[in-house]
């Protein structure tokens, strides 16, 4: 059974948090207090000025605004084609905008304008769109489901922030004239959660797959092992959960995933268009199992459960079979319940696993992840192995990473090993934004925002060919936070501007621009209650 968290709102760090969150409390509900509300004007032209078509994060690749703006009214519907991911993209919709406009927004496959999704042929690639919008109503056309959805996500920009509300409120809807036509520039966009150092149940999951999905991100990567907890239930190992997870940083209850919540968080992720890439780590970053069975260790002694947030001690036995069979079992219980194509087998800071037993443990652990189905994704150590044919490695070096270091991930993807590109002093969203920052680490320096969007993932690690990478994934550690409210205060604003890395055309690549789009996303987040970080380097709305 899966363990309850526990709250923590007397924590010194909590505590200091909390007091800056209510002093923005405040200040919001002044400004809005402040503000007059603006009622529903009788046209279009009288009301709202639309967002402009190039206003959304991530920047679309192409823009040709021009003409009337549609405006939603009560007798608008969501016409779809008569496919059913068609019909799933539409009720989607409709339940993003029937609380906030108060109509009723059917779908349905009959009559004429309005909202239509199509599902055709055309140059839209497995993610892409296009996006029309004139007075007698809009089209989004994708060749895939997921490219619908993604124009969903565009046209949530397109309209006023107060369309995330969950009450009624005044409008007018207004959708600015003219066309977006757009695709991704990478086909990895990731987002990393660790539930390892500390536990998120279900619904927190959720919770966030909401939040990056908004921003176009398409996969997740779930970190369900560590030192300091087992976090998915493994039927033929079930100590791993019951015991090796068991607890957190700081000694908390802990917690796990049965195999049914794995499902749900797989199927909810799946229902965004998010593909769920679960990460076991190996051969180190294993206390967790090595605690709850002895067999697993070199001397047969199981160590003490662990809630500190040191690394690099733990390490499986290389030389024991016991510690295949594990891996087997493992891999293909997870493989079994994950449908994506991936399985991310860890392999980072393993400093007590001598080079030749990681090597040697790396050769005989790959194949067993082919041989069920999934293609092997590691971090960045892996290149000091032989990584698979077709395996994806995780670079999470610095700028100031070592030449040896970064000449042989860049001599990896010239011999064909694909990139995922996450500079934990770009991209790691548990980085402090500064010192006074309440949350988070420091130990790849500050990161604030201009930091985190101000690099190229396509000539970022010199010697690798920009075909080489694959994407970029914004990983999200969490040694210092336990609650939903404070992974987004570290996640927001910086993981919007990894998924416009990731998404839009390097020629839209411009901090100025940039800073002014993530400003108009303050208002947006407000309204879904998300609990961000107000940088000073952004001018907020």
């Amino acid at each position: 059974m899966r363990r309850q968290r526990r709250h923590h709102g007397t924590t010194p760090r909590t505590t200091r948090l909390l007091g800056s969150l209510l002093l923005v409390v405040a200040v919001g509900a002044a400004t809005v207090a402040a503000a007059p509300v603006r009622g529903p004007a009788p046209d279009g032209a009288q009301g709202r000025t639309p967002v402009p078509l190039d206003r959304v994060i991530p920047a679309p690749a192409s823009v040709d605004p021009g003409g009337r703006p549609y405006r939603i009214t009560e007798k608008t519907r969501i016409r779809v084609d008569g496919s059913r991911e068609a019909r799933r993209v539409g009720e989607y919709l409709a339940g993003v905008l029937r609380p906030s406009t108060g109509y009723p927004l059917p779908v349905s496959d009959r009559g004429a304008g309005g909202i239509r999704l199509r599902i055709a042929d055309g140059p839209y690639g497995s993610e892409g769109y296009r996006l029309r919008s004139g007075p007698s109503g809009i089209t989004l056309t994708a060749a895939k489901p997921a490219g619908l959805f993604h124009g969903v996500q565009t046209l949530r920009q397109l309209l006023p922030a107060d369309v995330e509300q969950r009450t009624r409120r005044p409008g007018p809807w207004l959708v600015a004239g003219g066309t977006v036509t757009d695709s991704p520039r990478f086909g990895w966009r990731g987002a990393m959660l660790d539930v390892s150092r500390h536990f998120f149940s279900v619904e927190e999951v959720k919770r966030y797959i909401d939040r990056i999905s908004l921003y176009k991100i398409n996969k997740l990567h779930l970190h369900l092992s560590d030192d300091q907890g087992w976090r998915i239930a493994i039927d033929s190992w079930p100590r791993l959960a019951t015991y090796g997870g068991s607890t957190e940083v700081g000694g908390g209850p802990g917690g796990y995933y049965t195999k049914d919540d794995y499902r749900e968080i797989v199927r909810y992720a799946a229902s965004r268009y998010l593909e769920v890439v679960p990460e076991i780590d190996m051969p180190g970053h294993t206390n967790a199992a090595l605690a709850s069975y002895a067999g697993l260790n070199c001397d047969g002694v199981a160590p003490p459960l662990y809630t500190g947030t040191q690394v690099g001690f733990s390490s499986l036995c290389v030389g024991k079979e016991i510690t295949y069979d594990f891996v087997e079992d493992v891999v293909r219980e997870i493989a079994a319940l994950t449908p994506g194509r991936y399985l991310h087998i860890g392999g980072d800071e393993a400093h007590s696993t001598p080079h030749e037993e990681y090597a040697a443990f790396m050769e005989r652990v790959q194949p067993v992840v082919a041989r069920y189905g999934k293609t092997v994704v590691g971090w960045h150590q892996l290149t000091g192995a032989t990584p698979a044919k077709g395996a994806l490695a995780q670079y999470w070096g610095l700028d100031g990473t070592s030449a040896g270091e970064k000449a042989q991930v860049a001599q990896a993807a010239r011999n064909g090993t694909g990139l995922i590109l996450s500079p934990a002093d770009r991209a790691y969203m548990d980085m402090k934004y500064d010192a006074n920052t309440p949350l988070g680490l420091s130990w790849a320096g500050y990161v604030e925002v201009r930091r985190s969007y101000d690099w190229n993932p396509g000539a970022y690690l010199e010697g690798v060919p920009e075909s080489a990478v694959r994407g970029v994934e914004a990983p999200l550690w969490t040694e210092t936070l336990d609650e939903a409210g404070e992974l987004e205060f570290m996640a927001f604003p910086r993981l919007p501007g990894i998924a416009e890395l990731g998404w839009s055309p390097a020629e839209t690549h411009d901090w100025e621009s940039y800073r002014s789009r993530l400003a108009a996303q303050g208002p947006r987040w407000e309204a879904l209650g998300v609990n961000f970080y107000r940088s000073p380097q952004v001018a907020w709305q």
